[in-house]
């Protein structure tokens, strides 16, 4: 069987999440100390559904400021982005807003997804109402805005499931 190599960056502020998202995919684990990302990190885990075997190489990179002008080169061939907001940090989104359409105009046939984290520390009214208007703001019709807490796990297996092309997003919150 062969395997399909696919970049998947993983994108988004400082603090918002991202390697305990990471960490949580490719380990099954959760760690609740913070550990900053100095450049980037590159982990990589194999996945099979049916005949599919996929190799994703996540990149987690760094969210600091003084960084983003070096991340465009990180973003240079990927197939994918799950971009990470903190659900509890509005501020947060504004990376996103930055971010997804850089990453598009980098990757024009990539496949994008918002990872909405955090979601286990507020209620699920609270949450709904801030992905609608997420998803107001970005203007895309075709985005996938998910629910994740890295915490429990909620949707981080079926958001790299469905940037890696073998899972549908979930339909429901």
């Amino acid at each position: 069987m062969t395997a399909i190599a696919k970049k998947v960056c993983l994108l988004g502020d400082f603090g918002v999440g991202k390697t305990s998202l990471v960490r949580r995919y490719v380990e099954g684990r959760f760690d609740d100390r913070y550990l900053s990302t100095v450049g980037v990190k590159i982990s990589r885990k194999e996945v099979h559904r049916d005949a599919h075997h996929v190799q994703l190489i996540v990149w987690d990179v760094e969210g600091n400021t003084k960084f983003r002008g070096i991340a465009p080169a990180y973003m240079q061939g990927a197939a994918a982005a799950l971009i990470a907001a903190d659900a509890t940090r509005p501020d947060s989104i504004a990376f996103v807003l930055e971010c997804l359409p850089q990453f598009l105009q980098i990757n024009p046939k990539g496949t994008a997804a918002i990872a909405f984290n955090k979601v286990d520390l507020l209620p699920k009214e609270a949450v709904q109402r801030q992905m609608a208007q997420l998803l107001q703001d970005l203007h895309h019709p075709i985005l996938t805005v998910l629910p994740t807490s890295a915490k429990t796990g909620l949707n981080v297996e079926t958001a790299f499931a469905w940037l890696a092309g073998l899972a549908p997003p979930p339909q429901e919150f």
